[in-house]
């Protein structure tokens, strides 16, 4: 039973982290070749009301993405009730299925090449498959690991870690109750995510559509030493 809780403990702090990378690499590709958000899906509402009022053409993927990471996040539940697994089991499940995803999308990516055309119908399938990854890793953490932050939303975890440094530097009483792992964890998944776009960005500039190898390479990772 220690065992087991120290590894859940252990994936607490990496898991999310890595998690982080992946959502960046997702993002990051899918917005510069496919033209959506892929990760902060939520963001591609104001894209297209900004397209809409200067009456520029709006992208299929980005009307699709908001329903169908719904559903994602709705087959993810149902995969994992219909498992009965729980916990660490749950967890490389799951991770199994982001992974297969994503390879999914590369090998999609690289026989189509969809980033020709956007506004394509090969684009929009796989802007589909790039979504419902990312739906699938949010609803995984959820299920698994509910009290680890937003691998995507980075204005929450920016607000977590600026709040705690400043109350944990301040002479003052501090405002807030000290939690140094959680401050420690809201960094890890800034840093994370920004080194996944940055590297996103560079794989992009050399590789194309095969730049959607990274983040598959790095979900096989969190499969392996999940």
């Amino acid at each position: 039973m220690s065992a087991t809780s120290d590894e859940v403990s252990r994936s607490e702090r990496w898991l999310p982290a890595l998690l982080s990378a992946i959502a960046g690499m997702v993002d990051v590709t899918g917005f510069l070749s496919l033209g959506i958000f892929t990760a902060h899906v939520t963001g591609n509402i104001v894209v297209i009301a900004a397209l809409i009022v200067r009456h520029d053409r709006v992208n299929p993927a980005q009307i699709l993405a908001v329903p169908v990471f719904v559903l994602a996040v709705v087959a993810t539940w149902l995969v994992a009730r219909a498992s009965g697994r729980r916990g660490l089991g749950l967890v490389r499940l799951l991770l199994m299925m982001q992974f297969l995803l994503i390879t999914c999308l590369l090998i999609f990516s690289a026989i189509t090449n969809p980033s020709a055309d956007p506004h394509s119908l090969t684009a929009t399938v796989a802007a589909m498959i790039a979504v419902t990854a990312m739906g699938c890793q949010f609803a995984l953490l959820r299920l698994t690991l509910p009290v680890a932050p937003s691998t995507a939303v980075m204005t929450g975890n920016l607000t977590n870690a600026v709040l705690g440094l400043v109350d944990m530097s301040s002479r003052t009483r501090p405002l807030m109750e000290h939690d140094s792992r959680r401050l420690t964890g809201a960094l890890h998944l800034l840093v994370g995510f920004f080194v996944g776009c940055v590297l996103a960005s560079a794989a992009l500039m050399y590789l194309g559509d095969w730049a959607w190898a990274l983040p598959a390479a790095l979900a096989a990772v969190a499969v392996a030493t999940g």
